[in-house]
């Protein structure tokens, strides 16, 4: 990655309330399942990085709060060589952290 490329991202998240993977997560009482926020923790990167930069593995990931549906979240990115961190917040609370193992070559 040249050295004046930005090495940091944001993005919002927001899950509509008919997302099919709330049906069964939890029946009157939703909340966003994990793998919903790793997926736009992805999507966002690629949309940043281009697809030629991709994930390899989770290194590791911790969920702190729920999110639940409609609610609005924030993204923010940290790319440190290869490895991609990610915290996913709303206001000044924590839903979601951790990092990616990524190969490939960010688009310039």
């Amino acid at each position: 990655m040249p050295a004046d490329s930005p090495t940091t991202y944001a993005a919002t998240l927001r899950v509509p309330r008919q997302h099919p993977a709330l049906a069964g997560h939890f029946p009157g009482n939703p909340i966003v399942p994990g793998v919903v926020v790793l997926d736009a923790v992805i999507s966002a990167a690629q949309a940043w990085l281009g697809t030629g930069f991709r994930v390899e593995r989770l290194a590791y990931a911790k969920f702190l709060a729920p999110l639940k549906p409609e609610e609005t979240a924030e993204i923010d990115l940290l790319l440190q060589g290869p490895r991609l961190e990610f915290v996913v917040h709303r206001g000044g609370t924590a839903l979601a952290k951790g990092a990616f193992d990524c190969v490939g070559e960010p688009a310039t």
